[in-house]
C-alpha cells in the first residue's frame, strides 16, 4: 500500500489524520496507542494483560519508517511500527466519529 499524501496530526484533538487520493481517515491517539503491535504490547494482549491506555495520551511524533509510521506517544511508548495497510484496516473498524 502506498503512503498517504500528508499526515497531520492534531494533539489537541488527539486525532492524527492520513490524506489518500481517494480517501482521509481520522485515527484516535488513545486507540491507536491501544492497537500497538509490537512484541511488548502484543505479549501483554496474548497473556490477558490490560495495556492501561490513558484516554489524555498523544502522538508527540509522526516518525517515517519506509513501510509506514513509527509513532512516538506522550507516555513514552515508541516501540510500534504501523504499516499503511494497518492504519487503513484501523480506520475501516473504527466506529463513525
Amino acid at each position: 500500500m502506498l503512503p498517504p499524501e500528508r499526515i497531520d496530526n492534531d494533539i489537541a484533538q488527539g486525532r492524527l489524520r492520513l490524506h489518500w487520493a481517494d480517501a482521509v481517515v481520522t485515527l484516535d491517539h488513545a486507540a491507536l496507542r491501544g492497537a500497538c503491535r509490537c512484541a511488548e504490547c502484543q505479549f501483554k494482549r496474548h497473556h490477558g494483560t490490560p495495556l492501561n491506555v490513558p484516554a489524555a495520551v498523544r502522538v508527540t511524533a509522526v516518525e517515517p519508517a519506509g513501510y509506514g509510521v513509527q509513532l512516538v506517544f506522550s507516555d513514552g511508548h515508541a516501540r510500534g511500527i504501523y504499516p499503511w495497510a494497518y492504519l487503513a484496516e484501523l480506520a475501516a473498524t473504527a466506529a463513525p466519529g
